[in-house]
């Protein structure tokens, strides 16, 4: 369906968002036109600005579900395991975290090279939602973690903790796989 989409005809939703009552578009974007045009005419600069991006969702992204994907392997019952995940979890948060900065100014540059499209696009909202959302998840699953250790020092036991763990651990996983394809159809789409 949306292959044989004609997007050289503008929506109703994008007429509705140019109208004089809302913020006028060409006017956001004119400020960026020398990045526009910089990015549009540069093929080195377009490529590392699109490299940046798709490796640092590669290489974030992967460590995060990488890890998530052991979290989920460890059974609340073993405290000797859950020790060991939450070592390996925290260790991985440094470079997922400057994946994510990464991911953001490479994304803004991406966005601020072609804004009048952007702003009027629904699949990039969706993929900002997503993100905010990914984000989110990530500071309750870092709480989550940090109590599951302090908990773990006290030698309580944690299993409706490492429960909620588990739910944030799949949300990630879930988000992550979302943000991704949300940006496959925004690149096709825009």
């Amino acid at each position: 369906m949306l292959a044989n989409y004609d997007w050289a005809v503008k929506p109703s939703w994008r007429a509705a968002i140019e109208t004089e009552d809302m913020i006028d578009i060409h006017t956001l974007a004119r400020p960026f036109e020398p990045w526009n045009s910089l990015y549009s005419h540069s093929k080195v600069i377009s490529a590392a600005v699109i490299t940046l991006h798709l490796g640092s969702m590669f290489i974030g992204g992967g460590l995060a579900v990488a890890a998530d994907r052991a979290t989920l392997r460890v059974g609340a019952e073993h405290a000797d395991e859950r020790a060991r995940q939450l070592t390996e979890v925290a260790d991985v948060h440094r470079p997922v975290l400057i994946g994510i900065a990464l991911l953001f100014v490479s994304g803004i540059a991406m966005a601020l090279a072609d804004l009048e499209n952007f702003l009027a696009s629904p699949v990039f909202w969706v993929k900002i939602s997503l993100v905010t959302l990914l984000l989110i998840n990530g500071a309750l699953l870092q709480r989550t973690e940090s109590a599951l250790r302090a908990d773990a020092d006290r030698g309580s036991s944690v299993p409706a903790q490492w429960r909620r763990l588990r739910t944030f651990t799949l949300a990630s996983i879930t988000l992550w796989i979302a943000t991704f394809i949300a940006g496959s159809i925004l690149t096709n789409a825009s």
